[in-house]
């Protein structure tokens, strides 16, 4: 067992005080305004294309030689074309769900209350 030094109530107040002068001039951290990321969030659209971009040197670099040098192109527009058909399903696929799930949630909420009244 270690022996705790006795730690008086007047500095234990001061180191508080200490604190909270200390977070009142301290400005508030944000995560949304930081120094290092200026730049504003990328649109959906942006990020698609910036995604799609990528693919296409990436396909280019691997396939230019052996396919000719327009790989980058037409990568770069199938996958503009695929991700926008991926963001369609995922969103029928995310309404069906909510659907079946509020079916789901209907019938058991019905079915109880069918139970009770009996």
């Amino acid at each position: 067992m270690t022996a705790q030094p006795k730690v008086s109530r007047e500095n234990d107040s001061s180191e508080y005080a200490e604190v909270l002068n200390r977070l009142r001039q301290e400005p508030a951290i944000s995560l949304q305004n930081s120094v290092g990321n200026s730049r504003p969030e990328p649109t959906l659209d942006e990020a698609r294309e910036d995604l799609a971009r990528a693919i296409g040197e990436v396909a280019h670099s691997l396939f230019a030689k052996k396919y000719g040098p327009m790989v980058a192109t037409v990568t770069k527009t199938t996958a503009e074309a695929v991700l926008k058909d991926l963001e369609k399903n995922a969103y029928r696929a995310k309404n069906d769900a909510t659907l079946i799930a509020q079916e789901l949630i209907d019938r058991a909420i019905t079915k109880n209350r069918s139970k009770k009244k009996k």
